[in-house]
């Protein structure tokens, strides 16, 4: 068989969810809010976001890395995000 047929089918970017990890007062999360926001409604996907002052695990988990971008649960940035990245993680 062919490698380019034995690959996986390239999934659907709106079925992707992307997880913004922040919180409030941070200028890099905004930073990312803005980035994850075009790049989500452009590609069909949806995204949401948590607050780690209101989630013990996720504040100690993650505070050191924030602004933390998960997708599809798996972490994929943190700090920065790439637009460009972020859309090819989302199949787009």
């Amino acid at each position: 068989m062919s490698p380019l047929l034995s690959r996986k089918p390239r999934r659907n970017p709106a079925d992707g969810v992307v997880t913004l990890i922040g919180k409030p007062g941070c200028h890099l999360c905004d930073e990312a809010r803005t980035v994850i926001a075009a790049v989500c409604e452009d590609l069909g996907a949806s995204w949401e976001e948590k607050d780690i002052t209101q989630d013990p695990e996720l504040h100690r988990k993650y505070w050191e890395q924030i602004p933390v971008v998960l997708v599809d649960g798996e972490q994929h940035d943190f700090w920065r995000v790439d637009p460009q990245r972020l859309r090819k993680a989302l199949g787009g």
